[in-house]
């Protein structure tokens, strides 16, 4: 009965098996034809990442991101309330109106933190489509964010196409979940100072054309050079001229969006400044592979398995670590630069006063405003101290890679308030900034300025307010006047009028023997027995 029974299993398995090999062809055919088999959509491959794209009333649609979203709002708002009132403070004049989009600074601080989060982890997806013929891709995608405080910023991936003589990125066949802008084009100034509108006015407008899949009435021009690597599209317009700016509003922001390629990015600049390609040569050069491209000039049809147009700036001279995909700091942007300068000094270590040694300072010495009208006696008040001064005009500051080896062989930096302590970055780990800071309650824009930014760069940081004594403004105002009585109703009667008195019309006489007092405390700070 038992050997029966597994018998006739043995002829049902049997059958059953012969039926699904009859049946599998036909099984095939239906699948084929229906598309059943599981695929894995954009969506998908992105669902690790968040986007954020503004809807049609210009508000900001979010997809909900897995990223840290409520880090530091704190220091969002407070740096966007600084950014509102003062920006820019060091080095360049002020623009002739600032836009009023800073009224609301606070709230914007806020959702930008999450805004940045969240794009910028989209932002850093690699894998990409490949490089793309000049057959429409019908994966293409487009996201772009413009609540941000400093920038707007887009990202295209798939079949991206740029024609710089026309000012123009095309991103072919985009997916249906990608951002569409209304008539399909939006436009972008790739300089990160968006608040200050005369100041974007200097940079040139970026279209991008977005075409839906199968679209032909908006049909791209063809390839006529093809890429393997994305690219990043950024402005050498606005500010760029001024140390600072360059620095703070480009190197930084370029930093933040192309390292993690590791060289394989190609860089298109439009605004493109012949100057300001070489003097930053160094830095272009560790960032990308390949030559610079000038986007006003090139007539080619560029093919690009991804583009940024816009590059990822947090704040004033520095790195918000939460908002930086990769994770970078100030201190990998320094060791960055040191590395793309060739710098030899990594930390500044105390010197030992009992062998004779010298720790050295250079003194920055400007001419035509905030300059220090007794500076050979500062000098030799420092040198009387225990340093070895480099004293530093702005002839010894034009060569820019000279001169981030002068810097990087002292222990200290000393110098008023102005584009010059830029040049901080390039001290060695554990030195010293010292920022002079003018008359005329000044002390928390500059502070905002250099001496917040100062410990994320792993520096120490010094500061010398001058008195009422030691400015020359009172050569010019009587000592009744609001200048001396009540700075602060002059910062009140705006930006144009705070530059004019206190940032562009004083210079600075130093108290000598209380100049010597910082002195003697950072020589002990930098020295040991």
């Amino acid at each position: 009965m038992k050997a029966g029974s597994n018998e006739s299993s043995k002829k049902l398995v049997s059958g059953w098996a012969l039926a699904v090999w009859l049946l599998l062809p036909l099984v095939v055919l239906v699948v084929l034809k229906t598309d059943c088999l599981p695929q894995v959509t954009v969506r998908q491959l992105f669902a690790q990442f968040s986007f954020t794209q503004p809807a049609g009333d210009g508000s900001v649609n979010k997809v909900p991101s897995s990223g840290t979203e409520n880090a530091t709002q704190q220091e969002a708002v407070g740096v966007a309330r600084l950014k509102a009132a003062h920006d820019p403070v060091v080095g360049a004049p002020p623009p002739t109106a600032l836009s009023n989009e800073t009224a609301a600074g606070g709230a914007d601080a806020n959702g930008d933190l999450k805004n940045q989060t969240e794009l910028l982890a989209m932002n850093g997806e690699r894998d990409g489509f490949g490089v793309n013929s000049d057959v429409a891709a019908p994966r293409s995608r487009l996201s772009c964010n413009f609540s941000f405080y400093r920038m707007n910023i887009c990202t295209m991936e798939g079949d991206v196409r740029t024609h710089g003589k026309a000012g123009t990125v095309y991103v072919v066949s985009a997916s249906d979940d990608s951002y569409r802008p209304e008539n399909g084009t939006v436009t972008i100034r790739p300089y990160p100072r968006k608040w200050e509108k005369p100041t974007m006015q200097l940079a040139r407008e970026v279209t991008i054309r977005s075409s839906g899949p199968g679209a032909a009435d908006t049909a791209p021009p063809r390839c006529t050079v093809t890429h393997d690597v994305p690219a990043v599209v950024f402005s050498t317009g606005g500010y760029s001229s001024n140390f600072f700016h360059a620095v703070t509003d480009i190197v930084i922001p370029l930093y933040n969006t192309a390292r993690e390629y590791d060289g394989r990015v190609q860089l298109v600049v439009t605004d493109y400044s012949r100057k300001w390609i070489a003097k930053y040569r160094h830095v272009l050069a560790a960032l990308s592979a390949y030559p610079v491209i000038d986007f006003d000039a090139d007539n080619d049809v560029r093919c690009f398995p991804k583009v940024h147009v816009g590059i990822e700036s947090h704040k004033e001279l520095g790195i918000n670590p939460v908002l930086s995909h990769r994770g970078y700091t100030l201190m990998d942007f320094r060791d960055f630069l040191r590395s793309a300068y060739s710098l030899k000094r990594a930390w500044s270590t105390p010197v030992n006063r009992t062998t004779g040694g010298r720790p050295r300072l250079v003194m920055l010495l400007r001419r035509h405003s905030r300059a220090l009208t007794n500076e050979a006696e500062a000098v030799a008040a420092a040198a009387e101290v225990g340093f070895e001064v480099v004293a530093a005009g702005p002839e010894a500051v034009r060569d820019m890679a000279h001169f981030a080896e002068v810097v990087n062989s002292c222990d200290v930096m000393v110098g008023v308030h102005g584009a010059g302590l830029t040049n901080m970055v390039f001290l060695p780990h554990n030195g010293t900034a010292m920022q002079i800071i003018p008359w005329g309650e000044m002390k928390w824009p500059c502070w905002s300025i250099f001496g917040e930014t100062v410990p994320d760069m792993g520096l120490r940081y010094v500061e010398y307010e001058a008195t009422a004594e030691e400015t020359t403004l009172k050569d010019v105002y009587p000592r009744d006047h609001p200048v001396f009585t009540n700075p602060v109703s002059i910062h009140k009667q705006g930006f144009d009028q705070l530059w004019k008195i206190f940032l562009d019309g004083q210079n600075v006489t130093l108290d000598i023997n209380r100049f010597r007092g910082f002195m003697q405390q950072i020589y002990q700070d930098v020295t040991v027995t």
